[in-house]
């Protein structure tokens, strides 16, 4: 190794070892009557803000088939929006108002805060009528 490459080396590394407990605090589980889900946090203000507002028992409807929709107990910063979204990403229409998107499909402007995005089966929120659901940080 030249005497230029260390510290860069050295500076990988460093960066490396730090994405492991960063990388799970942006982690979070999704708990329902019809099973659990986890999801990745997007790495912006309102998705900071949801983390550190944590735990949180949320009433959800089903709206238009492809989502659930609750009311959070205060409002979200703004961040940039989106109109596209995939079944299990986890959106902010309004400050507020807390989406987990179980089809795939795009809402009119201004768009969907991105919040996150479920690694597991949404597939479970997929069925008509009410859910409450408890969202926890992951350990």
């Amino acid at each position: 190794m030249t005497w230029f490459a260390a510290p860069a080396y050295a500076a990988i590394l460093l960066t490396l070892s730090m994405g492991g407990p960063a990388m799970a605090e942006s982690r979070i589980l999704i708990t329902s009557d019809w099973g659990k889900v986890t999801a990745e946090l997007a790495d912006n203000a309102a998705a900071h803000a949801l983390l550190a507002m944590l735990p949180l028992t949320i009433e959800m409807d089903d709206h238009l088939r492809q989502e659930k929709t609750g009311t959070l107990p205060r409002a979200l910063p703004a961040a940039p929006r989106q109109r596209a979204f995939a079944a299990g990403s986890l959106g902010l229409w309004s400050s507020g108002d807390f989406v987990i998107y179980y089809r795939d499909g795009q809402v009119p402007p201004p768009g969907i805060v991105r919040l996150g995005q479920v690694t597991g089966d949404v597939s479970i929120f997929d069925r008509p009528g009410k859910v409450t659901v408890t969202v926890e940080a992951a350990r």
